[in-house]
């Protein structure tokens, strides 16, 4: 008898608030934000995972491209299974592409 094991899910939430810069890509974690992890020095990995996956999702970082970006972090939830910094990157990746596809839409 075989049994399928399960991976276990990806989990990450976060709200990003993206707004145009002088250059560069900037990334800031909202003063105050407050999540409910443990354990908390995980925290600043998962950060910057989301940065990562942003800054991918906005340039060719192998071309040396990036979008003139500021991506502030509001609002993050995380949850003791699942959540890891490959969740969080694949999150950022999501939000920058979703503000992508916002941006090209025509406007009414």
């Amino acid at each position: 008898m075989h049994q399928r094991q399960n991976c276990a899910p990806h989990f990450a939430e976060i709200v990003v608030d993206f707004e145009p810069a002088a250059e560069g890509f900037v990334f800031e974690v909202a003063e105050g934000l407050a999540v409910e992890y443990e354990p908390a020095g995980d925290l600043p990995r998962f950060f910057a995972a989301v940065a990562e996956g942003i800054k991918e999702q906005l340039g060719l970082p192998e071309h040396g491209v990036e979008a003139a970006t500021k991506v502030v972090l509001r609002q993050v939830r995380a949850e003791a299974f699942g959540s890891h910094e490959l969740a969080f990157k694949i999150a950022g990746y999501l939000a920058a592409r979703k503000a992508l596809e916002q941006s090209a839409m025509p406007r009414v």
